[in-house]
């Protein structure tokens, strides 16, 4: 199809109230097709407006948490830090709820929709059919069928991997990973089996909500997966405790069996797939191309969005800490932020932006990017580059806040060092420097 360019700059007009992640039983969010209000001109319902002046943080609204507070200095808030706009060439608008992408050796873009469906997209923009052999997928809500990555042995054997909600029984659902062989057309996949089940299986409508879903491949070829807590409101403890694999990071050998590095492997009372624990509903998940550790993002409730860097049998708080209040108004259990012995966030939103995905930018074609990570924004409505001193976020610029703005689901860096975004208006973006 012939590709369409635009060029995003500019912060909406429009100061309303953002909506987060919605709670479980809440009707799916998202921009229709086409952008925000007036046919895709301007932000969708409930964007927020941002202050875009060198120095001061970007977001001008009060904390929802009214006695919100910054645990370690420079938490959140951290100062506007403009760079050029990019140029932004729609690649495709004819996907069906897009979620997650993972970029073929022959240039051709593996994408995931959310119904069930996976497609690839051509490097001339020719969008595929849907693969053949896909797995029925649980779709409602918040779920489906949701990331995908490749096996980093994926150029001799073609292996691949996905997250989806499986049904179980008739009235329960639990997020699974699974491992399938592409075909070399990249029209079928076969040979799909579920490596990983998380635990419990819950009310697929009651526990609708918060399911994660992300993958990243470590440098040994090992999994990380992000499983969500599924909670509604009020919250329950599930991410607090060991014996289950709600609310935690997840790491596993591409065969499924926990890593061999994982905190757990010989204790009884706790699953040996856990990596971490105490998170809500994880996003985003990378691995520092230098260090090789594992970061994520996560929402919080209404507040207390996330930017951690998960370590070994570390407990993240949730729900026990958080900066954000429930949906109802009313303060999560004690309402405190801090507690020995649980992990600070690196960097925290409240008001939320709703991260969703996330990605270092190591390329060479934005200079002014070195040293920052880039977060999707859902209800932020946005693409947010965070620039970073070690583990410290020292600047934050809100992109693509122009005509057209709507939720973003996932970011990638390709092999070519562009910047590419699925949004919920169902298109993929690429994002290019201006000449």
């Amino acid at each position: 199809m012939k590709q369409r360019i635009l060029i995003l700059a500019g912060a909406a007009a429009i100061a309303t109230a953002l909506i987060a992640q919605p709670p479980a039983g809440a009707p799916p969010g998202g921009v229709p097709k086409g952008g925000g209000k007036g046919g895709g001109k301007g932000p969708g319902r409930g964007a927020p407006a941002y202050r875009l002046e060198k120095g001061l943080p970007v977001d001008t609204r009060a904390p929802l948490k009214t006695d919100d507070h910054d645990v370690v200095k420079g938490q959140s808030h951290a100062p506007y830090e403009p760079t050029p706009a990019p140029v932004v060439t729609v690649l495709t608008d004819k996907l069906n709820t897009p979620w997650g992408m993972a970029f073929l050796p022959d240039g051709k873009i593996l994408i995931t929709e959310k119904p069930g469906a996976m497609r690839t997209l051509a490097k001339d923009g020719t969008l595929s059919e849907p693969l053949k052999g896909v797995p029925a997928v649980h779709y409602a809500g918040q779920t489906g069928l949701l990331d995908i990555a490749l096996d980093k042995n994926f150029a001799q054997n073609r292996r691949i991997f996905f997250a989806y909600a499986e049904p179980v029984g008739e009235t329960d659902s639990h997020i699974v990973v699974a491992s399938a062989t592409l075909n070399a057309a990249a029209s079928e996949i076969t040979g799909s089996k579920v490596i990983f089940g998380s635990g419990p299986a819950l009310n697929k409508r009651t526990f609708s909500a918060q399911q994660g879903g992300r993958i990243a491949v470590d440098r040994d070829g090992n999994l990380f997966v992000s499983i969500g807590d599924r909670s509604g409101t009020p919250p329950h403890d599930y991410a607090q405790k060991l014996d289950n694999t709600l609310g935690k990071m997840i790491h596993i050998t591409p065969d499924g069996k926990p890593a061999p590095n994982n905190p757990y492997l010989n204790r009884a009372d706790a699953k040996p797939e856990i990596w971490s624990s105490g998170h809500r509903n994880p996003q985003g998940l990378t691995i520092h191309p230098e260090t090789g550790e594992l970061w994520n993002v996560e929402h919080g409730p209404n507040g207390g969005d996330e930017l951690n860097q998960p370590e070994k049998g570390k407990n993240y708080g949730w729900p026990v800490i958080v900066h954000g209040i429930d949906y109802n108004g009313q303060p999560i259990n004690e309402g405190i932020v801090e507690k020995a012995g649980l992990e600070q966030p690196l960097y925290y939103w409240d008001p939320v932006m709703a991260p969703s995905g996330l990605a270092f930018y190591t390329g060479t074609q934005f200079p002014q990017w070195k040293n920052s990570v880039l977060i999707g924004g859902l209800g932020g409505q946005m693409l947010n580059r965070l620039r970073l001193d070690g583990k410290k976020v020292v600047a934050e610029e809100p992109i693509l806040t122009g005509d057209g703005r709507t939720r973003l689901r996932d970011v990638r860096m390709g092999p070519d060092g562009m910047v590419y975004v699925l949004t919920e208006a169902n298109s993929l973006l690429k994002l290019t420097p201006k000449p």
